[in-house]
């Protein structure tokens, strides 16, 4: 325990990895409930980030996940244009075995204890439906199916976003705004990537695929018998003549064993925390591989659940979203000017408008009473 404790408190308060806010451990015994709350910064609004429900290896595991994809909110928010902060939330356990309707609604009571601090919505392990039970204990619950005031799946726009980073990056290396006739493979077709699939068909772009679920596999297969499939990750980021790579599944998939290995041009993909760590995107930069900052282009769907905050409008959320492939291209073009790889670039871009954020609190709050 006190191993865990110090590296967990190293990274909060001593690694340039921390500088959160504050960080919940939540527990209800009755119902098994084991979580986190990270908020990461509040500096441009409430902290919104989804709930991840999944079977870490370790406690320091769950806790450190939360430190990570919380900073990554903060960050995706600011990008995105969204007057809201960065947090993120995660439910240590099984989903198969451990959701019930008793824990969402215990979880759901400690959101609504932060009193509006942090807005939840779904992630990996967590879907629309759970959102609607955890809203019966929290106003703080996005992510809401339609019938109880949500906006439903926000894989929709996410998927949309991510297309919309890949249009940019084909722009910004090839000249043209299209992936018809571009060999792309999508790594995880599940709730975002079988979204995203549709669209690079409807874009005429040749797809190859993997996943660890069968049905998941089926599902795009059937649909699409003009779709390929490989066994697993490690043959698709192999697999020859690939223009673009897209990770979307769970984070790390770009690491000192797959890049090295990579055969795309480019990487643009779904999945959170993409980069194992930050010198991967050096190694990126190095082979010549263009990367898309995951945060910049998977914001979709946060644009598309934060709308929930002021009145769902479906129209107005994919009007945002279109604008992912402008934020990009600025991102490639900071990057040049700069010299520095893009996940740098986008970072500084993010980090200032939080810092601005911050010092027009400041300006605001020493200024003299009226």
């Amino acid at each position: 325990m006190t191993e865990m404790t110090d590296g967990v408190l190293h990274t909060l308060f001593r690694s340039e990895q921390g500088g959160h806010e504050q960080v919940v451990l939540c527990q209800d015994r009755a119902s098994g409930l084991k979580a986190v709350i990270a908020i990461h910064s509040t500096a441009l609004g409430p902290a919104l980030g989804g709930t991840r429900f999944h079977a870490y290896a370790s406690d320091e595991e769950a806790v450190l996940d939360a430190l990570n994809l919380s900073r990554g909110m903060s960050y995706k928010n600011a990008l995105a244009g969204l007057d809201l902060g960065g947090g993120k939330a995660v439910i240590i356990g099984d989903p198969d075995v451990l959701k019930s309707e008793e824990l969402l609604l215990a979880y759901g009571r400690f959101v609504e204890s932060l009193g509006g601090r942090y807005v939840t919505a779904c992630d990996v392990g967590t879907y629309v439906a759970d959102m609607d039970v955890v809203a019966r204990e929290t106003r703080w619950a996005t992510g809401r199916s339609p019938e109880n005031g949500g906006a439903g799946d926000s894989s929709v726009l996410t998927a949309f976003g991510v297309f919309q980073g890949m249009r940019a990056s084909a722009q910004h290396l090839w000249g043209d705004p299209t992936l018809r006739g571009r060999k792309v493979a999508v790594a995880g077709v599940g709730k975002v990537g079988h979204y995203l699939v549709e669209h690079l068909l409807e874009d005429g772009a040749e797809v190859v695929i993997t996943d660890v679920r069968e049905e998941s596999l089926r599902r795009v297969l059937d649909k699409h018998p003009q779709v390929t499939a490989v066994a697993d990750t490690d043959a698709l980021i192999r697999t020859e003549g690939l223009d673009i790579y897209a990770p979307c599944a769970l984070g790390g998939a770009l690491n000192d064993e797959s890049v090295p290995a990579l055969t795309a041009k480019v990487v643009c993909g779904a999945a959170n925390n993409q980069l194992a760590h930050p010198g991967v995107e050096k190694d990126l930069a190095d082979r010549g591989i263009l990367y898309a900052p995951d945060y910049v282009v998977n914001a979709g769907g946060v644009i598309q659940v934060a709308d929930e905050l002021r009145g769902f409008d479906f129209d107005r959320c994919k009007a945002k979203a279109t604008k992912i492939f402008d934020t990009t291209l600025e991102i490639f073009a900071r990057a040049k000017a700069d010299g520095i790889p893009p996940a740098a670039a986008a970072d500084r871009i993010a980090e200032q408008r939080m810092a601005d954020a911050r010092a027009a609190k400041a300006e605001k709050g020493s200024a003299p009473a009226l």
